[in-house]
C-alpha cells in the first residue's frame, strides 16, 4: 500500500495491517486449537474404554477360572482330604481355597474397571480450562 502521496505507506498503516492480519488469524488459530483439544479427547476416552475392556476380561476370566476351579480341583481336593479328614470338612476347606482364589481375580479386575470409570476425560478438560484462562488472560492463581 502506497501512502496518497505515492510514496511509502505511513507506520500507521503497516501497523494496522499487522493488527489486522493478526485479527484474521484467531478464527484459525482457534480452530487448530480445538482440533487438537478434540484429538486430544479422543485419545484419553479410548484409553480409559481399553482399561475398561482389560477390567472387564479380568472379571470374565475371574469367573471362568472359578467355574473350572470348581469343577476339577474341587473333586480331586475332597477326595485327597477325605483320606485326612471327614469328607464334609474336606468339602469346605477346598471350596474356601477356591473362592479366595476367584476372589483376588475380582479384586484386580473391580480395580481395573476403577480406574476407567467413568470415562470422563479430565486431561482434556484440565487442558481445555488452561485455554479458556490463557485466552481471556486469566493466569492460574487468578483462576482459582
Amino acid at each position: 500500500m502506497t501512502a496518497p502521496d505515492g510514496g511509502q505507506p505511513e507506520r500507521a498503516d503497516c501497523e494496522r495491517r499487522g493488527l489486522f492480519s493478526l485479527i484474521a488469524e484467531v478464527p484459525r488459530l482457534l480452530r487448530e486449537l480445538l482440533e487438537a483439544e478434540i484429538t486430544s479427547l479422543k485419545a484419553e476416552i479410548s484409553g480409559k474404554i481399553k482399561a475398561a475392556g482389560i477390567g472387564a476380561g479380568l472379571l470374565v476370566a475371574a469367573g471362568f477360572f472359578a467355574f473350572i476351579a470348581l469343577l476339577v480341583l474341587a473333586a480331586a481336593g475332597i477326595l485327597a482330604l477325605a483320606l485326612v479328614v471327614p469328607a464334609w470338612a474336606a468339602a469346605l476347606i477346598v471350596a474356601g481355597i477356591l473362592l479366595a482364589i476367584a476372589g483376588i481375580i475380582a479384586g484386580l479386575g473391580v480395580n481395573h474397571l476403577k480406574r476407567a470409570v467413568p470415562p470422563t476425560p479430565t486431561d482434556t478438560i484440565d487442558s481445555v480450562k488452561k485455554d479458556v484462562r490463557a485466552v481471556r488472560g486469566i493466569r492460574k492463581r487468578d483462576a482459582t
